[in-house]
């Protein structure tokens, strides 16, 4: 009888960082996407539905995040779908813009592109840390 080998992630300084900063990161915009909806979506002329839906969607995404984080050798395919999550999250955001389903201000335009930039950052920073694991 064989044993079951789950593919690991070894752990490595620069995937823990980055698993750790997107946690505290995502967690932090949950919350404020939750709490500040409804000024959030005056300022920047985005649906206040979507934003406090995306910062409840967060949440347990951020849970995630924060397991995969704490691990010694976090799963492998865990890594992965991280960070397909991740670019998935960035190129559906970009793409919200072009749907005509919102219609931000240019500071609600920039709100968007920089999160989107920062998660797919995370994703990059994600796949070269598991690439050198």
């Amino acid at each position: 009888m064989t044993a079951t080998t789950t593919a690991t992630a070894r752990r490595t300084p620069l995937l823990t960082r980055v698993l750790q900063t997107d946690a505290v990161l995502t967690g932090g915009f949950a919350v404020i996407l939750a709490v500040a909806a409804t000024p959030l979506a005056g300022l920047l002329d985005l649906p206040e539905p979507l934003l406090r839906w995306a910062g409840i969607a967060l949440l347990p995404f951020t849970a995630f995040v924060a397991y995969l984080a704490t691990r010694p050798a976090p799963p492998k395919r865990a890594v992965q779908a991280l960070i397909a999550v991740n670019v998935l999250w960035a190129v559906d955001s970009i793409g919200l813009l072009f749907t005509g389903w919102v219609d931000p201000n240019p500071l609600g335009v920039a709100f968007v592109v920089a999160q989107a930039l920062l998660v797919f950052a995370f994703a990059e920073f994600q796949y070269m840390g598991l690439r050198r694991s």
